[in-house]
């Protein structure tokens, strides 16, 4: 970690299952901080993926960012990280969101109250971490005198949440131990995120730290045009869907809208302003990466997780933001 920061690399999604373990251990032994396992459905299981990143490497920390909360029973996501902490002890982060609404509904798990369901999921997962038994019956879940037989041991395991609505921002604030803000977040949305988050806290009275961990498209080149369109594609993808909060706070879900009227994904790829590329992605030549990663630190992230795009050159990625981005990040550098 440097003077200001974290810097993460996230795997898992589109990168092969197979290519993860090595991935893993040229991050550790390259300086990352962190390494993140997304879920995104369906492409790489997190929790499979976060033991095989914890099996190739010794000790950096591993983010499970994020599970759904309702594609597991609470008890049995618990069962499953109390596996991998007492297996890892002090290496794992578990995070925890609804999920990508479209494929929670691909799955027929989308709850009527989706903030019940996170709410009774993290606050379920803690207890039974903890060693409690549970015996209840909430909106969304049961338990019928459930009590992990391994509970966790030592130090908890921090759980975050992985959300981006206004109210689920202010009940991470209220009920987690951080919060994960997904790609595609704009500096003034981080900016907002974090209020609302201290909204939360200010409303139980939490003063303790509340990391916040900014996942961020990730292109880099020395040819920092060629990264810039390969991060224009990939934020298509995404915007693709339409508007959400972080469209709202940056400010274009109408001119998103129109794009998306207008032709979809291809209309949004080739339509949108190259100022959204630069405010929404960490995408550039290594100095113009180091700079946003800097900007995002400055605008209330604790750790940057980078989500590398061309990941048929992963390694070469790696071994590029290593000896070219991280450097550039230290307090002296951005002096």
């Amino acid at each position: 970690m440097n003077d200001q920061g974290k810097i993460s690399l996230i795997l898992g999604s589109a990168i092969a299952p197979e290519s993860i373990a090595a991935a893993a251990a040229q991050a550790e032994s390259s300086g990352f901080d962190e390494i993140w396992l997304a879920e995104d459905y369906f492409f790489t299981g997190g929790i499979s993926g976060a033991s095989v990143v914890l099996g190739a490497t010794s000790e950096i920390t591993v983010g499970l960012g994020v599970v759904s909360a309702v594609a597991r029973h609470p008890s049995v996501l618990a069962m499953e990280l109390a596996t991998l902490s007492r297996s890892s002890p002090q290496r794992l982060i578990a995070g925890v969101g609804l999920g990508v609404p479209a494929w929670v509904r691909q799955m027929g798990l989308h709850p009527r109250s989706p903030l019940a369901a996170v709410r009774e999921c993290v606050t379920s997962v803690k207890s039974l971490l903890a060693g409690e038994t549970l015996d209840r019956r909430g909106q969304v879940f049961e338990f019928n005198n459930v009590k992990l037989t391994f509970p966790e041991i030592g130090s908890p395991m921090p759980v975050r949440l992985g959300v981006s609505g206004p109210n689920m921002l202010r009940l991470s604030g209220e009920i987690a131990d951080g919060t994960v803000l997904s790609v595609c977040s704009s500096l003034r949305y981080v900016e907002w995120a974090k209020e609302r988050i201290d909204e939360g806290r200010e409303l139980v009275g939490r003063t303790d730290p509340h990391p916040i961990t900014v996942f961020a498209l990730y292109a880099v080149d020395e040819d920092g045009q060629a990264a810039r369109d390969s991060a224009r594609a990939s934020l298509a993808f995404y915007r693709q869907h339409g508007p959400n909060a972080l469209t709202d706070v940056y400010g274009i879900s109408d001119e998103l809208r129109v794009l998306i009227d207008q032709g979809g994904y291809a209309a949004v790829r080739d339509g949108m302003p190259d100022q959204w590329v630069a405010d929404l992605t960490v995408a550039g030549t290594p100095a113009e990466c180091a700079a946003k990663i800097r900007a995002l630190w400055d605008g209330g992230a604790d750790s940057v997780a980078l989500a590398p795009l061309a990941t048929d050159r992963l390694a070469e990625i790696i071994d590029l933001t290593a000896r070219e981005v991280l450097p550039l990040t230290s307090a002296s550098a951005g002096a």
